[in-house]
């Protein structure tokens, strides 16, 4: 019995001291934790249950024979997070590099089949070099059943991705299809081939944190959802995140006490839209004044600031914000803010999430570069999401709704539930100018040169008058109501309550195909 002991004493501890102590300081002094470590931070105290700490490789060569370290470079669990049960896995760097071999693939599978069954989210601390080479095509077939399992899990459990080291080749394909991705700022780093591939195809001269760390990704590619400071704020991120979330598709959204805003606040939201429609202000000043205090958890908060998405909450109730933002390029949409807004919505959609929306929109923007990069594509894609969403859908629009961007913006025709309107409004194809130049060109053109400029001056503010505003919209019940601003929040709540057992039945089909 007790050589028995003294074996699983030692397996033990070799599985605990993943590549050794040197490896394990080495890693510790670029700033990063270990393996156990971030699974310890992210886990509440005493949760975590390890599974396959035994596990090893089974190659014979390329000097592997005789390094089959226990557990082989990823430690698989569960736990729970604020008392709520997650499972998840975090590579070690320590051992391979994190590499991704045959086996290491296998406990990661095993861990997301544990999520798909028991209904959790799956979240990855990855750190890896990508695929083990000395394992050839068993890696890469290791690579694609973890990427099946993505997919399959994809809308039915929450994926959670972290980027705590240098993530390459394969071991990026996996964090793009989750759900989210958080990245450690100076350590995390992501990208398909590194400098030196780069150098040796194009002749570029890049860093690998100027190709793919974390500000890379955050204010360029969009491929990272989140930017944190460090190991331990990435994790602290990821279990803010989480609270917001259901454990499935399955299950309502965690409900957490309520925190009104102050009554100064919501009588604030008056001065707060200019009355020149042409003004810039930052949405973010009605969020705030709207939702419950300190609730609003931006996601890609650094790219494409022009649409402002994230996570909130009404009276506790968790719920999902989209919400032009004319602080930056006027509030338009372009492809970029189009793709954010979509994903965005049909995460909400499949997690029953409900969806708040905040509409200052002139319309999309013009210009070679958006028309060749495909906007009619990509912002087809955010009209998509919305009419394809069956949670609730409640819309403010706060000033501008102008052309097609109307309609995209969650409006009454797409589905919109509760669409409330404040009299700042304007509910038109196009602004005054614009409309005016198109309908009095002849007028325009037939008057004296020295008194044009004043014609058309007061034909604009004719058609603003009378059609720049919420009230045409109102008559045909394009449009719910005309609300005081200071009204929105009670509004908005009401309209929660009454649509949280909404039930809304579409066509039977496999799969709708979103323009891509």
């Amino acid at each position: 019995m007790s050589d028995a002991f003294d074996r699983w004493t030692v397996l033990k501890r070799r599985a605990r001291e993943g590549g050794g102590s040197e490896r394990v300081e080495k890693h510790r002094a670029a700033g990063k934790l270990s393996a156990r470590e971030r699974l310890e931070a992210f886990f509440d105290p005493g949760t975590f249950t390890e599974i396959d700490p035994f596990v090893t490789h089974r190659v014979e060569k390329f000097g592997l024979a005789d390094r089959r370290p226990p557990g082989d470079g990823v430690v698989t669990g569960w736990g729970e997070v604020d008392g709520r049960p997650v499972s998840a896995f975090a590579q070690d760097a320590t051992v391979f590099g994190g590499a991704l071999g045959e086996a290491h693939a296998m406990k990661i599978v095993k861990i997301m089949e544990t999520a798909r069954k028991a209904g959790v989210p799956i979240v990855g601390l990855d750190d890896s070099g990508g695929a083990r080479i000395q394992e050839g095509v068993m890696s890469l077939g290791g690579y694609g059943e973890v990427f099946f399992r993505n997919v399959t899990l994809s809308g039915v459990v929450p994926q959670l991705s972290l980027i705590l080291g240098p993530c390459a080749g394969g071991a990026v394909y996996s964090p793009a299809i989750t759900d989210f991705v958080i990245m450690a700022r100076g350590t995390g780093e992501m990208f398909i081939t590194g400098p030196d591939v780069v150098r040796a195809v194009t002749g570029e001269e890049v860093t690998m944190e100027a190709l793919g760390g974390a500000e890379a990704h955050a204010t360029l590619s969009g491929v990272s959802h989140f930017t944190a400071g460090s190991d331990r704020d990435a994790i602290a991120l990821a279990r803010r995140l989480l609270a917001y979330l259901p454990l499935n598709n399955l299950e309502d959204p965690p409900i957490a006490p309520s925190a009104a805003p102050s009554d100064g606040a919501a009588r604030d939201l008056v001065t707060i839209v200019p009355e020149d429609a042409n003004a810039p202000y930052d949405v973010h000043r009605v969020l705030e004044r709207v939702l419950d205090v300190r609730s609003f958890l931006e996601v890609q908060a650094d790219w494409a600031t022009n649409l402002t998405v994230g996570f909130a909450r009404l009276e506790g109730h968790a719920i999902g914000v989209v919400a032009n933002n004319p602080a930056s390029l006027a509030g338009t949409l372009d492809i970029n803010a189009s793709t954010k807004g979509a994903r965005f919505v049909r995460f909400c959609d499949a997690f029953n999430l409900p969806l708040v929306t905040f509409v200052d929109v002139p319309g999309f923007l013009p210009g070679t570069a958006q028309e060749h990069g495909g906007i009619i594509r990509h912002g087809a894609k955010l009209l998509y999401a919305y009419a394809e969403a069956t949670v609730p859908l409640l819309t403010v629009i706060l000033r501008k709704a102008y052309g097609g961007a109307y309609d995209v913006m969650c409006s009454k025709h797409l589905g919109g539930d509760l669409n409330l309107a404040w009299p700042t409004a304007e509910i038109a194809v196009m602004g005054a100018d614009g409309a005016v130049n198109i309908l009095y060109r002849r007028e325009l053109d037939r008057a004296p040169a020295g008194e044009r400029d004043a014609l058309r001056a007061r034909l604009a503010d004719d058609y603003r008058r009378e059609f720049l505003n919420p009230y045409l919209a109102a008559e045909r019940g394009y449009i719910d109501d005309v609300i005081d601003p200071a009204e929105t929040r009670a509004r908005l709540v009401a309209g929660l309550k009454m649509l949280h057992s909404k039930r809304d039945d579409r066509p039977a089909r496999k799969h709708g195909n979103i323009p891509l």
